[in-house]
């Protein structure tokens, strides 16, 4: 996948739990565990809004995109397709 999710991180730096960060952003242990761990499609620009207002820090900061290797080879043939 291409997309990296860094929230570890972040709540390492901020010295918070998961627990207690769940409870201030007022979602599920196990949905945030899901995003911190990368097994979700997607997310809710409200909770990741709340998650980025109890972290105090920018959606940038959670999560990465890092081109996966088959994007990068249909760029280097120079086709234009969605993957």
């Amino acid at each position: 996948m291409s997309i990296i999710i860094r929230l570890d991180r972040v709540m390492a730096d901020r010295k918070m739990s998961l627990n207690e960060l769940a409870e201030k952003v007022g979602i599920s242990n196990v949905n945030l565990s899901n995003f911190k761990t990368g097994k979700i499609k997607a997310i809710r620009f409200s909770t990741l809004e709340r998650i980025c207002e109890v972290l105090e820090c920018q959606p940038g900061d959670l999560i990465e995109y890092h081109p996966s290797i088959e994007s990068h080879q249909i760029e280097q043939k120079g086709k234009s397709q969605e993957i």
